[in-house]
């Protein structure tokens, strides 16, 4: 994916976390970072320097797909929820608009990967990002790699699209940090 010609370069939010600050779960059932999934990436993303993130996750029994390795979905994913913490560095609201992903090499069971990721452009409300996904530390062997574009929204397309019940549950957090937190990342 190549920004357009007027596109410039992403500039981390005044307010954003510090370099190296556990970014934490955004939502306590999402599949990629949330502690109440069981089979859930339970991902743990820090932030970078810039514009960007790091994270990890270990592969388990429950996200393989064949034998002893890595579904290559579940690996996307941890992709697609490495590329929307970088939301958090921009202080808006984004979904993922379209996530291009190659596999490299296979990823086993019990693996550590490894996850950088960075927004590489901002134009209008798309943000361009690439990632990348290691084994055997963070300069290890490529595994899978991915770009995305990401588009801005506001809350109202949670609000508008969800299933009434989790949101009504979200919106009535008593902990406003956690309520606000909820809506930041990709769907």
């Amino acid at each position: 994916m190549t920004p357009p010609a007027d596109a410039v370069p992403p500039v981390r939010h005044p307010e954003a976390p510090a370099p190296g600050e556990l970014l934490g779960t955004h939502y306590e059932n999402c599949f990629g970072c949330g502690a109440a999934q069981p089979h859930g990436l339970h991902l743990a993303a820090r932030a970078g320097e810039g514009v960007s993130i790091t994270a990890e996750f270990t592969v388990r029994t429950a996200h393989q797909g064949a034998p002893g390795l890595a579904h290559g979905g579940v690996l996307a994913t941890a992709l697609d929820e490495a590329l929307g913490s970088l939301t958090w560095l921009l202080r808006t609201i984004a979904v993922t608009g379209r996530l291009e992903t190659d596999f490299v090499r296979p990823v086993p069971v019990d693996t550590v990967l490894f996850l950088k990721a960075e927004v590489t452009a901002v134009a209008g409300r798309k943000i361009y990002a690439r990632a990348e996904g290691r084994i055997g530390g963070p300069d290890g062997p490529l595994a899978v790699r991915a770009n995305a574009l990401f588009i801005e929204v506001k809350v109202d397309h949670f609000i508008d699209n969800g299933r009434p019940e989790e949101i009504q549950a979200a919106m009535a957090d008593p902990d406003q940090l956690r309520r606000a937190r909820a809506f930041e990342v990709n769907p």
